[in-house]
């Protein structure tokens, strides 16, 4: 989230809220397949088919499309199999850039990543090359509105959380970003639960462990190349190490 939180303010403020639902549907109903593959259609003992299943519902996604989803994710239906694949490439400023993608054919995305980078002279970096700018930790999304941070700060004591933050999701909602260890992450998520904590989203986050500061030109750039990345129907989640000073986000937004 950090980093990407920023690109979803910013993504958000200039108005791609208004984005495709075709695209909104298409991550929906992929996080759903591959929750119920790896997980069963069960949501109750599943939680994070629940998890996808309510957001798909905030989206609107029609009953019918949910549950084949489900089914076909759990192998009850016929249908298409998504792989988990992540491009790493520097941009603007030397910002390292995470792709995650879920694509049925890899021969299809691989390229038309590439062909978004090299228009905007970038190419694809070796694996592990940006990767080793973020930490791999566990994150649980804690809906800020309905949350009082000092309550889950002292909740947050008595469980194994690296750090609470806050920060937005990609729907530019504020949101309270729970960091853990990756083996840490059901335990947290049930305690949070227990606890009352209205839970958004839960799963894997890349955490920048160091950051570019960026502004103008690269700024500028940056954004349009995070914007070409993040209008790819394979793209689940695009995370950036930049920083970027409230001043020029405001420059970027009015742009």
């Amino acid at each position: 989230m950090a980093g990407h939180s920023k690109w979803a303010n910013i993504k958000h403020r200039k108005g791609a809220q208004d984005a495709k639902r075709s695209k909104v549907f298409s991550k929906v109903v992929k996080d759903i397949m591959v929750a119920s593959r790896i997980g069963g259609p069960d949501p109750e003992a599943n939680p994070r088919l629940r998890l996808a299943i309510e957001k798909a519902k905030a989206v609107s996604l029609p009953k019918d499309n949910l549950e084949r989803a489900i089914k076909k994710g759990a192998g009850l239906l016929e249908g298409v199999e998504y792989e988990e694949v992540m491009y790493e490439a520097y941009g603007p400023g030397g910002v390292a850039i995470l792709i995650e993608c879920l694509t049925d054919n890899r021969n299809r995305t691989s390229p038309e990543i590439k062909a978004i980078l090299s228009k905007r002279g970038i190419a694809l970096a070796a694996s592990g090359a940006a990767a080793h700018s973020f930490s791999r930790l566990g994150q649980v999304l804690v809906d800020a509105a309905s949350t009082d941070e000092e309550e889950l700060t002292l909740a947050a004591l008595d469980l194994p959380v690296d750090d609470v933050l806050l920060d937005s999701d990609d729907s530019g909602t504020d949101v309270f970003q729970v960091l853990t260890e990756i083996g840490a992450l059901e335990a947290v998520r049930e305690g949070l639960e227990t606890s009352g904590f209205t839970i958004k989203e839960y799963g894997l986050t890349w955490v920048p462990s160091v950051s570019v500061q960026v502004q103008g030109d690269d700024a500028e750039k940056l954004m349009a190349v995070l914007d070409a990345i993040d209008q790819n129907d394979d793209v689940q989640n695009l995370y950036a190490n930049y920083e970027i000073s409230d001043a020029e986000m405001e420059r970027l937004a009015a742009n």
